[in-house]
């Protein structure tokens, strides 16, 4: 069985159960381990019973030296500072190794494929890099490697980087490129050459992103999704902004997605949203968290008239 954990709140719930829908469909035993930042997620997700998920209350899993930075912390950047103690959370607990996830991703290959090459080279780590596109590259101010997909082992050299990774985002972790520095993500750059047993993915099928998806031809495979001939294992649908008007806008006006990614990628994705949207409702009637009106007035329309002519405006309805 592989184990994964992931945190989010109820904003994030029905992508966190698309994640664990994808999970399923690969057809792998594995467990995930939900870290539940408000009541209302958790209350949901204990109504549904899911078989391969476990949850973890925040106050279960909050230690003193968290609490004592959390009123300094946005509620993003506190998500940002608890990763590393999530994994912690788990290792402690006895698991021999466990892979964080973030909530956005989706899963379209089994992910063990990524931990067979990651077992392979018998390291304790596993990181993937952000592989961005030259006109999207922001590895300078967010990072070389993306915290998306992030795998420790329990042995001596897998927890000393964990425990490293968790005093520094103790120490700062915010929004903003400061000192070097961005959230917890920029910590993870020199990890490769100041720790030992530290493996870079090398599987182009994980860490397909919106940042690098302009390099990429997408079809459809045999077995699903393929970016440039090679199954794409997981997606990361990072900036996909929910609206109350029941459209969905796919990376937020940010970057250019081609076609084949949006057809093959994208609106899957988004069905798979509206299925975890009324599982939600099954049991919580009326709920709505997580979706922003849509933009109004003359400044609005002018922006969407430039994006779409730029052709990174992308919108769907769900």
């Amino acid at each position: 069985m592989n184990h994964y954990c992931t945190l989010f709140d109820s904003a994030y719930l029905t992508r966190g159960l698309s994640l664990y829908r994808s999970l399923e469909r690969c057809g792998e035993d594995f467990r995930l381990h939900v870290f539940c930042f408000d009541s209302l997620s958790h209350s949901v997700l204990e109504r549904l019973r899911l078989p391969r998920m476990s949850l973890v209350r925040l106050e279960e899993f909050e230690t003193p030296a968290l609490l004592a930075v959390k009123p300094t912390r946005t509620r993003a950047e506190y998500c940002w500072t608890c990763t590393s103690h999530t994994i912690a959370h788990c290792l402690d607990r006895g698991l021999p190794e466990v892979t964080y996830l973030d909530a956005d991703l989706g899963f379209f290959q089994r992910p063990g494929l990524l931990l067979e090459e990651w077992r392979s080279q018998q390291a304790s780590v596993l990181i993937t890099a952000h592989r961005y596109a030259e006109e999207y590259d922001q590895s300078a101010q967010s990072g070389v490697y993306c915290v998306q997909f992030i795998s420790f082992r329990a042995d001596q050299r897998g927890l000393t980087v964990l425990r490293w990774w968790q005093q520094r985002c103790l120490e700062w972790c915010y929004a903003r490129f400061e000192d070097g520095k961005f959230g917890d993500q920029k910590y993870l750059d020199d990890w490769p050459e100041r720790f030992q047993g530290v493996h870079v993915l090398e599987h182009p099928g994980g860490g397909v992103a919106p940042w690098n998806a302009i390099r990429y031809r997408f079809r459809q495979g045999p077995r699903g999704p393929q970016a440039d001939g090679v199954d794409v294992v997981f997606y990361h649908f990072h900036h996909l902004v929910l609206l109350t008007d029941g459209a969905v806008n796919l990376c937020a006006g940010r970057y250019r997605l081609p076609a084949g990614a949006q057809r093959w990628l994208y609106h899957p994705y988004v069905a798979d949203l509206a299925e975890a949207l009324a599982l939600v409702r099954s049991v919580e009637p009326g709920f709505d968290a997580g979706r922003l009106p849509p933009r109004r007035g003359w400044r609005a329309f002018l922006s969407g008239l430039k994006m779409r002519a730029e052709r990174i405006h992308h919108v769907v309805r769900w």
